[in-house]
């Protein structure tokens, strides 16, 4: 069989767009390599139609050992200060995604190969236990899905959120979690109790109620009714929800901004949230290129609007502006988004976890450390 040649171009060379029938409910439409590479690997046929029998991307999972479970930061724009993610890449592939430019530091492409070239990290629950039993350890909420979604399709294989949750619910630690996925409601025993308690609560990321829309921008993510459908069940179960409409992308999804919280309230959500669209490093091409073969009419004005709101870049990574934007359009949707919140009722802020229930885990066999006295089983839960 042919092989497909392989050539050597700089390293910001335009990359070419990948057949359709080998990137079919996949979300971009490239495969460039990542900024850190010294060259872009091209795909080129070597004259015997060797791409028309270039394989289809499919997904594959690689195990990593990690060396910790808990990523700290200290941005000031960001409502939390650790987090866990269990996955590299994300197998939803959302056009938008702006974790995408991560995979850039494993020698991959935040391209294609984000969304089917995925990490797993089989050891993050010891490892997570591990770090609560640390005598310094001071009790702070847990983000869970703050980069890739935990509960992407690999989980029902791999099942590392579930069982981390375990972890937290056996030590009585807050969680928050961010997801598009429908997968949660897997674990609605464990969140059920935990909420009870006021450790948990889950944030749903709905982009649209368009369907057509939605497989467009996140091929493998549940449907917009789904996700509805997910707040619901949720709420009924006595789980805080929050509704993310992120990201807001202006002469995309804008006009959505009412009904899509008015359909949230009504499923049960009880606050809401929008990040209007970022395009950091290597995202700013591969939405480029999705709105060419998808939107091609809007991507002027879109691109056009987006330069306005990033202070005439396509974006601006500065704190406190990042997420929201500047400028009048970004007022605008703004105060558009806060307007309706309000009138709904979904303009709390931040429900804030409980910390005083925390009981780190013993540290058996650990030197330096005295055994229990008693038996391994964890404190009597009761509710507060």
């Amino acid at each position: 069989m042919a092989q497909t040649a392989r050539s050597f171009a700089p390293p910001h060379a335009a990359p070419p767009i990948v057949d359709p029938a080998r990137r079919r409910g996949r979300g971009v439409v490239s495969n460039a390599s990542g900024r850190f590479e010294p060259y872009a690997r091209v795909e080129e046929d070597d004259g015997w139609e060797s791409l028309a029998e270039a394989p289809a991307f499919r997904t594959d999972v690689a195990l990593e050992t990690a060396r910790t479970a808990i990523t700290r930061n200290q941005s000031p724009d960001i409502a939390f200060d650790r987090s866990i993610n269990p996955y590299r890449g994300c197998e939803h592939g959302c056009v938008y995604c702006f974790a995408r430019p991560t995979h850039a530091y494993l020698g991959l492409s935040p391209g294609l190969d984000f969304e089917t070239r995925l990490t797993a990290k089989p050891n993050v629950a010891e490892l997570l236990r591990r770090e609560l039993s640390a005598p310094s350890y001071k009790p702070r909420t847990i983000a869970l899905g703050t980069n890739t979604d935990p509960y992407q399709p690999i989980e029902r294989t791999h099942r590392l959120t579930r069982q981390i949750l375990e972890v937290l619910e056996e030590t009585r630690h807050p969680v928050g979690i961010v997801t598009k996925s429908a997968l949660v409601l897997r674990d609605l025993d464990i969140l059920g109790r935990m909420a009870a308690q006021g450790l948990a609560k889950v944030a749903v990321s709905i982009t649209t109620l368009d369907p057509t829309l939605a497989r467009d921008m996140e091929p493998r993510a549940p449907t917009p009714a789904r996700r509805l459908e997910t707040v619901a069940r949720l709420a009924q179960a006595g789980v805080p929800v929050t509704v993310l409409t992120a990201p807001i992308i202006p002469s995309l999804n804008e006009h959505e901004i009412d009904r899509l919280l008015e359909a949230a309230k009504a499923a049960g959500a009880t606050e809401a949230g929008y990040v209007l669209l970022r395009l950091p490093d290597e995202i700013k091409d591969l939405f480029r290129e999705w709105l060419m073969e998808r939107h091609p009419a809007k991507m002027r004005r879109i691109l056009s609007i987006v330069r306005e709101t990033r202070g005439g870049k396509l974006y601006d990574s500065g704190w406190g502006v990042r997420q929201t934007g500047e400028g009048v359009t970004a007022w605008t949707i703004g105060r558009r988004f806060e307007l309706a919140s309000r009138r709904l009722g979904l303009d709390r802020r931040h429900l804030r976890l409980r910390t005083d229930l925390f009981t780190p885990p013993p540290r058996k066999g650990q030197a330096g450390e005295q055994l229990s006295l008693f038996d391994d089983k964890p404190a009597a839960r009761v509710n507060v």
